[in-house]
């Protein structure tokens, strides 16, 4: 089942805590699969964990999740070669691909040696859902704010582009993530930026943005964007956006 348009979930989110396992999926992964469409069956939901290295122990949590939800899950490693013999067809076969977060840098550096850059475009432009969380949703937009260099946060500037903006993520939970998207978006280093609350998701039809949801109250997006200036003491625009309440 394919969505009607090229659509991806953006997110600071996805798990929760489970009551027999570690992990379980939250409201935002299963928005994925409703973005979908999918009805009639299990869901087909692929994992990619290559910004943390495809872990096996975190692809073990990730089946007893998708175990209690009922999805038909499975994974696309890329370490130490891909497990598929045609990734591509693997993607094609999928209802929604979730990337997980780690290094956004690095995932994108592993992914364009095997083309994966290209193969998702086209996967996207299918209809399949394409979604993740932190790293798993810088990746989708032109750059973003990370931590994939050292403890001091940078601008990453060469990611997918499938959508014409920049992405902040963990916008409530880790302090320095809004001042800095502020700086970069203020001083020209990146675009408009989108930025999500822990527990936040952002949904794009085709490039646009056309909902904001949430898996957690008292939470938002926000939009921001250059503000009048020179660029000695150019400054930031913030525009706080709600969600809708997926609980």
């Amino acid at each position: 089942m394919a969505a009607g348009q090229p659509t991806i979930l953006a997110t600071s989110g996805g798990y929760k805590q489970g009551n027999r396992t570690r992990v379980e999926f939250n409201h935002l992964m299963h928005y994925a699969v409703e973005l979908s469409g999918v009805t009639g069956r299990s869901p087909r939901v692929t994992h990619l964990g290559t910004a943390s290295g495809d872990q096996r122990w975190w692809a073990a949590e990730m089946d007893q999740a998708a175990r209690i939800a009922g999805f038909d899950f499975s994974h696309l490693n890329l370490f130490t070669m891909p497990n598929v013999e045609d990734p591509e067809a693997h993607l094609m076969e999928q209802d929604v691909v979730w990337v997980n977060g780690g290094s956004v840098v690095n995932l994108l550096a592993v992914w364009r040696a095997h083309g994966l850059d290209a193969i998702l475009k086209r996967v996207w432009e299918s209809g399949v859902v394409l979604a993740g969380v932190s790293a798993g949703s810088i990746c989708w937009f032109q750059g973003g704010v990370t931590d994939s260099f050292g403890p001091d946060l940078k601008p990453v500037t060469n990611a997918l582009g499938f959508l014409p903006y920049a992405n902040g993520v963990h916008y409530d939970s880790e302090l320095r993530r809004r001042p800095t998207v502020h700086k970069l978006v203020a001083n020209g280093t990146l675009g408009e930026a989108h930025c999500t609350d822990d527990g936040v998701g952002l949904v794009y039809r085709g490039t646009d943005l056309a909902e904001v949801v949430s898996e957690a109250k008292d939470k938002a997006a926000y939009r921001v964007t250059a503000g009048a200036g020179e660029s000695v003491d150019a400054i930031a625009v913030e525009e706080r956006l709600e969600p809708r309440f997926l609980g």
